[in-house]
């Protein structure tokens, strides 16, 4: 659906070499229900940020349930960011060849993209998206500069060559200028331009919800990745450049500054491709993984090295577990590396950027509360799982972010089991509900770039938790987790192929469990009344037709299967005493004893 055109949102016919001077008012407009206080937009000059996008709603989510969230009001630059518009759709992005020029004296950069692509229909128009205040120089095919229209961040470009279905063509576009600062990297997305505590230039960028496109020119869609991408980055030669996949060569300039042109060799989000340019120093390692020998590069700043050292052993536990659960670590012709940033963190692929300050939990914090959340790194590991989660199996559209964070914090709970066992991994999931917001519902609205609620994070793991109590076969579960890497490796899915692929292979109509727990608000309420030796249960507050199996205690010290639905049901038990009833804590419900006054601190507890 088409938003309406909103105030400063501007419309121009212009040759690209004469004008695209800054401009103000044409910014996408923002989720109203994840906008963060606005913040001084000078340059950063502490050595640690500590907010990142993955972690917003992890850090200030209140214990709870929070008020329902304003609906959100979507925009004509809304639609134009999130959907695949007729000027999108008729082209494949194959190979993106960026290059760009980062100038830390006066934060600007100068560069360009020539975009490889597949003509899957004729057109005649063609939308590349570049976010103000860059200012696009030129853009140029088969030796011919192009004149565009613009409509706020995306330029419509006028094609003369004919596109011929099934051929390949080129295209350049040339562009500078002073890209957005992040005022909160990564979250609300952009270039940091940060000092080390040497007051040594620290850069980096970090753009996924507001878009690769907020720095270099592409076609800003989740669903459509290059198969492979050139990423040369030129910065003055007192710092180096660590960006994705491998480096291909270093090269010196006559002007002070060197070149380091990395490139990787398998499908990459667009938002994944980093610039980290610091004094770093460097030291590696490999793992022998399923797939072999996986190299492991490390990037602390220089005066780190030794705790670096200390402090990233963790990767290879972590890999070891997460290829357990999920299959081979998806990029061993790229590499693994870590890479310390001026921000807390963010899952660029095969260049994982850390800022945890070298701390277990979430800068030295358990979110859990369960105790285990503090002996291991939250940022290496959460982080990490996105290399399958999210970068390998990626949404198709913003409103499915939950295949991104539900499973990478699942995967939280899953690396917490293999350290210290299957309990201490639940203690660690469970824990997490007491961040649950309860705000809006964890799936967003779909081609507007729109985001779901943050409880995607914690929600959504407790979701997986409960679905795999419903498996009840933990090698079933595991080769669940395994196959949706497998069958979707390095490919882009939307939510239903997920929750489908879960249902199929789980052997159980899953439908209604997706939608009670991704498209409300509610958490199911087990009502029950125990007389005697009679139990009597239902399902309220649940979507119709809910009908979720779950295990109680029927009899001391044995747990057994009830079927409730939303009508009444009865069953026998032989209990001593009446409080001996229990419902399994791994089951995301809420017990509620219609024979006991409401404990309303249980309750929000439970949820």
């Amino acid at each position: 659906m088409m938003g309406t055109t909103t105030e400063g949102t501007t419309t121009e016919d212009y040759l690209l070499s004469a004008v695209c001077g800054p401009a103000g008012g044409c910014g996408l407009s923002h989720n109203a229900s994840r906008v963060l206080p606005v913040a001084n937009s000078r340059p950063a000059v502490s050595p640690w940020q500590v907010v990142f996008r993955c972690s917003f709603f992890l850090a200030v989510a209140p214990m709870g349930v929070a008020a329902q969230a304003p609906k959100p009001v979507f925009t004509h630059a809304d639609t134009i960011r999130g959907s695949n518009t007729p000027e999108r759709a008729w082209w494949d992005a194959a190979f993106y060849d960026l290059h760009v020029k980062v100038n830390s004296a006066d934060s600007s950069i100068t560069g360009y993209n020539t975009i490889t692509y597949r003509v899957l229909k004729p057109a005649r128009e063609m939308q590349i998206d570049l976010q103000l205040p860059l200012v696009v120089d030129s853009i140029v095919q088969d030796g011919t500069e192009l004149s565009a229209r613009r409509d706020g961040n995306a330029f419509f470009v006028r094609l003369i060559t004919r596109q011929l279905p099934g051929s390949k063509k080129t295209i350049s576009i040339y562009y500078h200028g002073k890209p957005t600062v992040a005022q909160r990297a990564p979250w609300d997305g952009g270039f940091v331009w940060a000092r080390d505590s040497l007051v040594r230039p620290w850069i980096a960028t970090a753009n996924e919800g507001l878009g690769a496109s907020v720095w270099w020119p592409n076609k800003d869609l989740y669903s459509d990745e290059p198969d492979s991408q050139r990423v040369a980055i030129t910065i003055p030669d007192s710092i180096m450049d660590v960006s994705n996949g491998r480096l291909r060569s270093t090269t010196p300039n006559a002007d002070g500054t060197t070149t380091y042109e990395w490139f990787v060799s398998n499908p990459i989000n667009n938002y994944d491709i980093a610039v980290n340019a610091a004094h770093y120093a460097h030291f590696s390692d490999a793992y022998e993984g399923e797939r072999g020998k996986l190299t492991l590069d490390f990037y602390p700043l220089d005066y780190h090295t030794d705790t670096a050292r200390k402090q990233f052993q963790q990767v290879k536990p972590m890999l070891q577990c997460f290829e357990s659960w999920f299959g081979p670590f998806p990029w061993y012709e790229d590499g693994y590396k870590l890479v310390e940033t001026p921000h807390l963190g963010m899952e660029h692929q095969s260049a994982v950027a850390y800022g945890n300050h070298y701390k277990n939990g979430y800068l030295g914090r358990d979110r859990s509360a369960s105790g285990h959340g503090l002996k291991w790194d939250f940022i290496i590991i959460h982080e990490s799982a996105h290399e399958w989660w999210g970068n390998s199996l990626t949404m198709k559209d913003a409103a499915d972010m939950w295949i991104h964070e539900s499973f990478a914090t699942y995967a939280e709970g899953l690396y917490t089991e293999c350290q210290e066992g299957k309990k201490a991994g639940a203690e660690y999931t469970i824990g997490q509900r007491k961040i649950v917001r309860n705000d809006e519902a964890i799936i967003g609205v779909y081609g507007v770039n729109h985001e779901g609620s943050g409880d995607m994070y914690d929600k959504g793991a407790n979701m997986l938790h409960t679905i795999r109590q419903l498996v009840d076969d933990d090698t079933r579960w595991r080769g669940i987790l395994r196959g949706l890497n497998k069958t979707y490796w390095h490919q882009i899915v939307s939510g239903k192929q997920v929750e489908d692929y879960i249902s199929r292979q789980s052997g159980m109509n899953l439908s209604k469990v997706f939608d009670q727990y991704l498209r409300t608000t509610m958490i199911p309420v087990l009502e029950y009344r125990l007389e005697g030796q009679r139990l009597s249960y239902r399902w309220s507050n649940v979507v119709r037709g809910f009908a979720m199996p779950v295990k109680v205690t029927t009899s001391s010290g044995v747990s057994s299967w009830i079927r409730p639905t939303e009508s009444w049901k009865t069953a026998r038990v032989t209990l001593s005493r009446p409080e001996d009833f229990r419902v399994d804590e791994n089951f995301y419900v809420v017990p509620k004893d219609l024979l006991k006054p409401a404990d309303s601190t249980t309750v929000r507890k439970a949820q």
